[in-house]
């Protein structure tokens, strides 16, 4: 069929600087759990707890990148993205978290950044992408303050080996859903829970997004730094005094807790005075620590949230107002489509002086993808990119700072606590036989790219 039209936004509009790239994250797409000298994760750890992934799925074939990357790199630079955003396995290259090296894990990458450049794409390497290895949960994990000292680690391993190769690290993604998903709720590995377990995980995190900046400043020259923040546009569901509060608390959380304190403005301590508490684990010097001056910041949006006041949820007081009871359109994940919340939280961000340019480094969408003779008409998606593009647009014309965007993502792949039912991908992946299909969103993307 022919290639979808690509609708008012054009290429150009953006301009010649800016950046268009796609992302994937290591434990969602490599497989290879055991191959190799990989040591376990806490998500290989998770996957097999009976109840803890939908439908009982686990990762250990996952897309099989290991073996495929060359042909999935391929696969990037035909549909016209010169950017590629990959993470490291942490347990691939350090088994036990620390001490010896696996040259293998360390060989695997290169050969990834390799092909990236044989390929005339920019290699972009995300260090943390929530696969801590399972010996160093089982010393505590996010929660121990040894944490800082074990990431310095496997920052300075990964800067020595690829920095000479890779302009473009990703420190953390998304902190707030290891701490909230992975220690507070059990959502996600390594499934613990408990109030008493966040703010620690909090403070260590966030320390060790800066600390991790300033080893591949040091070691990387040129080096193009930044970290990925979870991001959504908040807003209360009625004008009332509680409901509003309820969003400022909110907003605390999900935007606000891991920018401001790299900024040096502290934790946000003025919405949610809940987090007062984390003075009792910050050591002196902590509070200068926390601060980086990173070069972009990785913006991650999906999704707006609409909050109100409640007694049922001690300490946050506050629920979300469900996208479904709001009867609003929805993807596959039960997310509302809102692309004016992306353009409202970037203006949001464009509010920190500090912040030198923004990267959109993850937005996508799931839909219910159907394969039918060879192809996967996906217009729903294609409608969501040219949508969310528009309002990212939007406000670069306002004076936003956005550099580039990099969709999310490459492949349909492993998502998570929800197992391989929702589908992210410009590229469709039979499970069974490992076999890739470029949907019409890819087509859409490849024409796009070309004008």
């Amino acid at each position: 069929m022919e290639i979808p039209e690509t609708g008012i936004l054009s290429k150009k509009d953006f301009g010649v600087a800016f950046k268009w790239g796609t992302a994937t994250a290591a434990f969602q797409v490599e497989g290879a759990v055991a191959e190799h000298g990989r040591g376990a994760s806490i998500w290989d750890t998770f996957t097999r707890q009976k109840g803890k992934i939908k439908d009982g799925h686990h990762a250990e074939i996952a897309c099989d990148f290991y073996n495929n990357y060359e042909a999935d790199l391929e696969l990037v630079a035909e549909l016209g993205f010169k950017e590629f955003r990959f993470s490291l396995s942490w347990s691939r290259i350090l088994p036990d978290g620390t001490g010896k090296i696996n040259e293998k894990g360390i060989d695997f990458y290169n050969r990834i950044i390799d092909k990236c450049i044989a390929l005339d794409i920019e290699p972009w390497i995300t260090l943390y992408h929530w696969d801590l290895p399972q010996a160093l949960e089982d010393r505590g994990g996010w929660k121990n303050r040894e944490i800082i000292k074990w990431f310095s680690e496997y920052v300075s391993i990964c800067a020595d080996a690829f920095g000479g190769k890779v302009r473009n690290w990703i420190i953390l993604n998304e902190p707030m859903a290891v701490a909230g998903l992975g220690y507070t709720t059990g959502m996600h590995a390594p499934g613990k829970k408990g109030l008493f377990n966040f703010l620690p995980v909090v403070h260590h995190l966030a320390l060790c997004q800066a600390e991790g900046g300033r080893i591949v400043r040091d070691m990387v020259p040129d080096a193009y730094i930044g970290t990925a923040l979870s991001c959504s546009h908040v807003q209360p569901f009625t004008q009332s005094v509680r409901d509003i509060r309820a969003a400022r608390r909110a907003d605390a959380i999900m935007n606000r807790l891991f920018m401001e304190p790299c900024l040096g403005m502290g934790y946000p301590v003025d919405a949610f005075p809940f987090l007062k508490g984390i003075s009792k684990f910050m050591l002196e010097g902590d509070e200068e620590k926390l601060a980086f001056d990173f070069d972009f910041i990785g913006l991650q949006n999906y999704f707006r949230v609409i909050v109100k006041h409640s007694y049922f949820a001690p300490v946050l007081w506050l629920e979300e107002v469900s996208a479904r009871k709001r009867n609003v359109p929805l993807t596959a994940m039960g997310w509302e489509v809102a692309p004016d919340g992306m353009y409202e939280i970037l203006k949001q961000f464009s509010q920190y002086p500090n912040i030198r340019e923004i990267i959109i480094s993850e937005n996508g969408a799931a839909f219910d993808d159907v394969l039918k003779n060879g192809e996967v008409q996906d217009h729903k998606r294609i409608q969501f990119f040219e949508e969310y593009l528009a309002n990212i647009l939007k406000a670069k014309n306002e004076g936003v700072k956005i550099g580039g965007y990099l969709a999310w993502s490459l492949l349909d792949n492993f998502e998570w606590a929800e197992g391989y039912g929702p589908r992210f991908g410009l590229v469709y992946v039979n499970y069974e036989n490992q076999e890739r299909i470029i949907k019409d969103s890819g087509k859409w993307f490849a024409k796009f790219l070309k004008e």
